[in-house]
């Protein structure tokens, strides 16, 4: 099981505001670049996003499907990289104090990795959630404060 947390030094309202934002996710998803809407408004249950994933020298088009949103707390993606399958990801925001707790948990679906999904698979999730989550945390503590008090 794929599952990972941080705590991020910001409050929740800021941390769903760059996930709720699907012009940013390739500024904390891993390996994507150029995300544009697809359909709908991101990211209601639904919506899409699509962008560029890049292995290496290959790049693939790929698409995001919003298939659970509560805001602020939850966030259901499905997630189709081409000929590398399909993936559910997982995000729960809760409060954590001032700051805010982030868990990720994601499960292959569909293609290579779903059909060889195994703890070899999962360890490389691991250090990919770890820098996806940094990424999002650096994302949003370094976005222009709006709701942190100068002091």
């Amino acid at each position: 099981m794929a599952v990972r947390h941080r705590l991020i030094e910001s409050p929740v309202d800021e941390v769903w505001a760059v996930l709720a934002d699907g012009t940013r996710y390739a500024d904390w998803v891993v390996g994507t670049s150029e995300s544009r809407p697809e359909d709908g408004e991101w990211p209601q249950v639904g919506s899409s996003i699509t962008y560029t994933v890049r292995v290496g020298p290959w790049s693939v088009a790929g698409s995001t499907v919003v298939r659970r949103c509560e805001p602020p707390g939850v966030l259901e993606l499905e997630v189709d990289s081409g000929w590398l399958g399909t993936a559910r990801i997982a995000l729960e925001v809760r409060p954590w104090g001032e700051n805010t707790l982030v868990t990720i948990d994601e499960h292959p679906l569909r293609g290579p990795a779903g059909k060889l999904h195994n703890t070899a698979v999962d360890a490389l999730i691991q250090l990919r959630h770890r820098s996806m989550l940094a990424r999002l945390a650096d994302t949003v503590e370094t976005a222009p404060q709006t709701t942190h008090k100068a002091g």
